[in-house]
């Protein structure tokens, strides 16, 4: 059972789903009785329901003739789930390769890196070097490629999510 309601306080109007014993306005939270709700329709078709309520919104905003010139939502629903285009015609249609595409999304977009990500070189950092200091993280991941700004930047945030701790300049994991 499906009923299309209406907020005496806001003038929200939305679908309820069963009956409960109370229901609130989803807009402004006012609570009352279900018996006590207005219901413009109840229905035991959903479809039913959301073309009452959403007929209603278009008469309130003046667009009621053109809301009448739609289709139902079943029948909207309907062409929708016939003219889907799949992924792969739509690439097909586009002038793309599907199998070029797929392998593209599989590869990381940074490249080939045996060395892992920035953040992974400047743990490894603090894992390799015994009793790190930020200069002597920053000269490993140096000659890995990661900038010396970068790793200041994830020393800090490391620090602050508690994964890294700094004692008089030094650096270690915890």
């Amino acid at each position: 059972m499906y009923a299309v309601v209406g907020c005496s306080e806001c003038s929200n109007l939305w679908i309820i789903e069963g009956r409960s014993e109370t229901t609130q306005c989803p807009r402004c939270g006012a609570r009352k009785a279900y018996e006590k709700r207005k219901k413009f329709v109840e229905t035991d078709d959903a479809a039913h329901a959301r073309d009452v309520r959403a007929s209603m919104l278009a008469n309130r905003q003046g667009e009621g003739e053109a809301f009448a010139k739609l289709d139902s939502f079943a029948e909207l629903e309907a062409d929708v789930a016939d003219g889907v285009v799949d992924e792969t015609e739509y690439l097909e249609e586009s002038g793309l390769n599907v199998d070029e595409v797929e392998a593209a999304g599989d590869r990381d977009p940074r490249g080939p890196s045996p060395s892992g990500s920035k953040q992974d070189i400047v743990k490894r950092a603090l894992k390799a070097l015994e009793e790190p200091t930020e200069d002597e993280v920053v000269a490993y991941a140096g000659e890995r490629g990661v900038s010396a700004g970068y790793v200041q930047k994830a020393l800090e945030k490391l620090m602050r999510r508690g994964v890294v701790s700094e004692s008089r300049g030094q650096y270690r994991l915890l």
